[in-house]
C-alpha cells in the first residue's frame, strides 16, 4: 500500500511538472499579530476548487488555465475576504491574506467534503458557544461527553461518551499538543486521563472525532479521541476568582517575546494558576492545584516552525468518597457526608514537549515531536466501607511513580491533476513506560499501611506505524484508505512474589484498517460513512501474566451520518453508529483482580444542532442515545453497568456589542442500569449552569453560577457491597457521589 501510495503521487508529480498551467499559492494571517490561520476555507470561486490553509496557513492551487481568478477566503471568527489573483502559464503566483478577528457569524460556516475541515469548524462554533469555567470543562467541550468527578476534585474525572463508561480514560484518547495524557498501566485503572494539568485559558482549540476511524491514533482510541492545543499567542493577564465553599482561584499570563518578523515570527509566554477549595462537603476538601507553564514558537521563513513548552503540576486533595444510599436513608450521614473522612490524595507532573514541523518546496510536510513526563500519583479509597476488615476499615492505596518518553514523525504530501488532489500521510510513534513500585495497599487513616496486596514495576513499550492515502475528485468526493500496525512489549515484575525475579513478558501486534468516504451534495449538505478497526491495550500486570487474556481487543465501527446547512445561520449534524467489542475485560487496580466481560455491542444515533438565533443570540445542542449491551450473556443479564443510554448537552450564549456576554447551559443523563440485570438504576439528573461577563477594554468581571435551581443530584454512581460499621451482613446497593449543590463564583480579570 506504502509503494502504491508513493508510486501514485510520483506520477501526478510528474504530469504536474510538464503541464504549462499556473499556480496560484498564499498565506493567511491574522491581521492584529501575524499569526497563521490554520483550517481557513480558500475557495476558487471560478474553478469551484476549494482547499483549506494548513499549519503555516498556506494554500496552494496548481493546475490552472491562465486567467483572472477570485478567491474567497473563510474561518469561523474572522471577518471574509476576497482577493483577485492573476494565473499565468509556467508561473507560481504567491498571495497574501490578512483576515480581521470579528464576532462569531455561522453564516461563515462552509460544509465541505474534507470531514477534517467540518471537525474544525464545529470545534471552533463549540468554544465560542461553550464558555469554560474550569479545567473540568474542558472535557465537556466534546459534544456528547458527560463527565463525574468522585475524588474531592483532584482525581481524573469519570468520563462517558457513546454507550461507554469509559472510566477514567479506558477507550479515549487524549492528548495536549500531541503529548498522550492517558496513563497506561495505571495505579487505578487502564488508560488513567488527567488533564488538571492543563490551564483552561489556554486551550485554543480541540481536534476530536468519535469513533476507531483515525489512522494518526492507536492505542485506547475506540471510543475516539480528543487532542487539546494550548495557545501560541501571547497576552499579559491577570484573573482571581472567588466563591462559596472557601473557593480562591487565580491564573496570570505574561507575555515574554512576541516579535513579527518579515520572514517569520517570535513568541514566548509563561503562565501559572493556583486553585483552592474545601468543597462542598462537610469533611472539607482543602483542595489545591498548583500549575506553570511556558512556551516558545518560533516561525522560520515561513517554512518551519519550532515549539518547545514546558509544564508543571502538583495537586493535594481531601474526599468523602461514595457513600452507600442506606446510611443517608437512615439518617447516619447526610448527603454531603463521609463514613471514611480520611479518603483522598496527591498527585503531580512535569512535561518536556518539543515540536518542529518543516514545509519542503513541493509543499509536503514533515512533523517532528519529542516528549517527556514525569509523573507521580497517591489515591486513598474506601469504596467497601468494612466488608473485609470489620475492625480497621477496607480504606485502599494506590501509588505509583512514573517516567514517560515518546517520539513522533509524521509526512504528509499533496498532489493536484485538474480537479483530483490526492494526499499521501505516513507516520510512527514510539512510547515508552517505566512504571516504579506500582502499589495496592490496605491502609487505616492514610498512616498506617495494614497489608501489601500488590507491589512491582510495569515496563510498556508501544510502537506503531501508518500510511494513509486520500482521493479529493472535483470538490465533491473524499475516500480515505489507512492501515495502521501497533506493537506492544509488556512487562511485569512481582515484587511481592520474589524481588530478585525476572520480569514476566509478553509481545503482542495488531492490525487496524480504515476506510472513510463523504460526498457533498451542494455546498450545504455533506454524507459520510466511516468504518475501521481500533483497539485498546490491556494492563500490564493482566496479560503479561496471563498468557490465555486478550492482550490488544479490538473495536470494529461503522459511522453513517451528514452536516447540513439548511440555512446560513444553522448547522445540522446527525450520526448513526454501531461498535462491536472484542473484549471488556478490565483489571480492577481497587482489587488487584480481573473482571472478565466477554463481547459486547452499542449501537447510537448523535444529533447535534448549532443556530444563530439572531445577531446576538445562539443556541447549541446535542443528543446522543445508545443501545449498549453484552452478547455473551442470556437477556435481562447483559446490560453494561454505567454505560451511559440517553445524553444531552446544551445551552443559550449571549452576546451584546462588545461588553456584555452570557450562556446558560444544561447538562441532562436518563436513568441507566447500574449493573448487569438493571436491578439496581443509576439516578438520571438535568443540571443547569449560569455564566455571565462585562468587559471593558482592558478590564473583566464575571459571575458563574452552578447548578442554578440548586438540583440535588447524583455525579457519580456504583453497585456497591459494602459493610457499615457494626452491620450483620454486607449489603449490595447503589453508592454516589452527591452532585454540587448551587455554587457561586465571581472573577476579575485584567489585560494589558
Amino acid at each position: 500500500m506504502i509503494r502504491t501510495g508513493f508510486f501514485i503521487a510520483f506520477v501526478f508529480h510528474c504530469l504536474q511538472a510538464l503541464s504549462h498551467d499556473g499556480v496560484i499559492q498564499g498565506m493567511v494571517r491574522i491581521r492584529s499579530n501575524g499569526e497563521p490561520v490554520q483550517g481557513a476555507t480558500v475557495q476558487l470561486l471560478q474553478s469551484r476548487l476549494r482547499t483549506s490553509t494548513d499549519a503555516f496557513g498556506s494554500f496552494v492551487f496548481g493546475g490552472l488555465q491562465p486567467g483572472q481568478y477570485t478567491l474567497a477566503i473563510s474561518v469561523l471568527g474572522f471577518k471574509p475576504d476576497t482577493i483577485s489573483v492573476s494565473a499565468k502559464a509556467h508561473v507560481t503566483e504567491l498571495v497574501n491574506v490578512w483576515l480581521l478577528e470579528t464576532a462569531i457569524e455561522l453564516a461563515g460556516v462552509v460544509v465541505t467534503h474534507r470531514e477534517e475541515d467540518n471537525a474544525q469548524t464545529a470545534n471552533r462554533m463549540d468554544i465560542a458557544m461553550r464558555p469554560t469555567r474550569s479545567a473540568q470543562d474542558i472535557l465537556r467541550l466534546i459534544p456528547g461527553l458527560v463527565i463525574a468527578q468522585h475524588a474531592g476534585g483532584g482525581k481524573a474525572e469519570q468520563i462517558f461518551l457513546r454507550g461507554f463508561d469509559l472510566d477514567h480514560g479506558t477507550d479515549i484518547a487524549l492528548s495536549v499538543d500531541g503529548m498522550p495524557v492517558n496513563m497506561v498501566s495505571h495505579a487505578h485503572g487502564q488508560g488513567y486521563a488527567d488533564l488538571h494539568f492543563l490551564i483552561p485559558e489556554l486551550v485554543q482549540k480541540v481536534e476530536f472525532n468519535k469513533g476507531p476511524y483515525y489512522a494518526r491514533y492507536g492505542d485506547l482510541a475506540t471510543a475516539g479521541y480528543a487532542n487539546f492545543n494550548t495557545t501560541n499567542t501571547p497576552a499579559n493577564m491577570l484573573k482571581v476568582e472567588a466563591g462559596r465553599y472557601n473557593t480562591m482561584r487565580a491564573m496570570g499570563m505574561l507575555s515574554l517575546q512576541n516579535k513579527q518578523l518579515d520572514n517569520g515570527s517570535r513568541q514566548a509566554y509563561i503562565a501559572s494558576e493556583y486553585n483552592y477549595s474545601d468543597g462542598y462537603f462537610e469533611n472539607p476538601q482543602h483542595f489545591n492545584r498548583f500549575n506553570l507553564m511556558g512556551k516558545y514558537r518560533a516561525v522560520y521563513n515561513d517554512r518551519s516552525i519550532l515549539t518547545l513548552s514546558a509544564s508543571a503540576f502538583g495537586s493535594k486533595w481531601n474526599a468523602s468518597g461514595q457513600i452507600p444510599q442506606r446510611a443517608v436513608d437512615q439518617g447516619i450521614i447526610s448527603r454531603f457526608g463521609a463514613i471514611d473522612p480520611n479518603e483522598g490524595g496527591s498527585t503531580s507532573r512535569y512535561n518536556l514537549n518539543l515540536q518542529h514541523t518543516r514545509k519542503f518546496a513541493n509543499e509536503a510536510e514533515l512533523s517532528n515531536q519529542l516528549y517527556y513526563t514525569r509523573y507521580a500519583f497517591e489515591l486513598y479509597s474506601n469504596f467497601t466501607l468494612y466488608l473485609n476488615d470489620t475492625v480497621s476499615g477496607d480504606q485502599i492505596r494506590q501509588k505509583e511513580k512514573r517516567d514517560l518518553a515518546g517520539y513522533r514523525v509524521n509526512y504528509r504530501m499533496h498532489h493536484h491533476s485538474g480537479r483530483t488532489v490526492w494526499t499521501t500521510e505516513t507516520g510512527a510513534n514510539l512510547r515508552w513506560d517505566k512504571v516504579h513500585n506500582l502499589e495496592l495497599s490496605h491502609t487505616l487513616n492514610r498512616s498506617i499501611a495494614l497489608e501489601q496486596q500488590a507491589l512491582g514495576n510495569v515496563d510498556e513499550l508501544n510502537a506503531g506505524a501508518f500510511v494513509s492515502e486520500t482521493l479529493e475528485w472535483a470538490n465533491k468526493l473524499t475516500v480515505q484508505a489507512a492501515l495502521r500496525y501497533d506493537f506492544f512489549h509488556f512487562g511485569y515484575q512481582d515484587l511481592l512474589a520474589a524481588p530478585s525475579a525476572e520480569s514476566s513478558r509478553k509481545q503482542q501486534g495488531t492490525l487496524s484498517p480504515k476506510l472513510l468516504a463523504s460526498y457533498q451534495i451542494g455546498p450545504r449538505m455533506q454524507l459520510y460513512a466511516k468504518s475501521g478497526i481500533g483497539f485498546h491495550s490491556n494492563d500490564a500486570r493482566v496479560v503479561a501474566t496471563n498468557p490465555t487474556l486478550a492482550t490488544l481487543p479490538q473495536a470494529l465501527g461503522v459511522d453513517v451520518g451528514m452536516r447540513w446547512k439548511p440555512s446560513s445561520r444553522l448547522v445540522i449534524d446527525v450520526a448513526a453508529w454501531w461498535l462491536r467489542m472484542q473484549q471488556e475485560f478490565i483489571y480492577v487496580g481497587d482489587e488487584a483482580v480481573v473482571e472478565p466481560g466477554g463481547r459486547s455491542q452499542r449501537t447510537g444515533l448523535d444529533a447535534g444542532l448549532r443556530w444563530q438565533l439572531t445577531n446576538w443570540l445562539y443556541a447549541d445542542a446535542d443528543i446522543n442515545w445508545a443501545l449498549p449491551r453484552l452478547l455473551e450473556e442470556p437477556k435481562g443479564a447483559n446490560y453494561i453497568p454505567l454505560a451511559p443510554t440517553f445524553t444531552s448537552l446544551g445551552g443559550l450564549t449571549a452576546r451584546w456589542g462588545k461588553s456584555w456576554s452570557a450562556a446558560a447551559r444544561y447538562r441532562y443523563v436518563a436513568d441507566r442500569p447500574a449493573n448487569e440485570d438493571n436491578s439496581v438504576t443509576a439516578l438520571g439528573y438535568w443540571v443547569a449552569d449560569l455564566t455571565g461577563k462585562w468587559q471593558h477594554k482592558r478590564w473583566e468581571l464575571g459571575l458563574v453560577v452552578e447548578n442554578l435551581f440548586n438540583t440535588e443530584w447524583n455525579e457519580a454512581q456504583f453497585d456497591t457491597e459494602s459493610r457499615l460499621k457494626g452491620e450483620p451482613q454486607p449489603v449490595s446497593e447503589l453508592h454516589f457521589t452527591p452532585g454540587n449543590p448551587r455554587w457561586v463564583r465571581g472573577y476579575f480579570a485584567y489585560r494589558w
